[in-house]
């Protein structure tokens, strides 16, 4: 099974109010930056590795998350 996945996502106000706060304070970071991580991060939270394929897929959430954090500004 092929899925596609494409994300436009409406967020409340509050959180769209922290992440402007955030990235005026914070200028390496963009928005797609912080969606990259916050994704990656509540997969790693709510996976599992119990099969070979959830396992690479646990893998490669856990790479990008750590990429992210550990970007380095252009």
């Amino acid at each position: 099974m092929n899925t596609s996945v494409s994300i436009l996502a409406e967020i409340p106000e509050d959180l769209h109010e922290s992440l402007k706060s955030y990235l005026d304070s914070h200028p390496d970071w963009d928005q797609d930056r912080i969606f990259a991580a916050a994704l990656s991060l509540f997969l790693l939270q709510n996976g599992d590795s119990s099969t070979p394929e959830a396992s690479q897929n646990y893998r490669r959430a856990a790479r990008v998350y750590l990429e992210t954090l550990f970007q380095t500004p252009e």
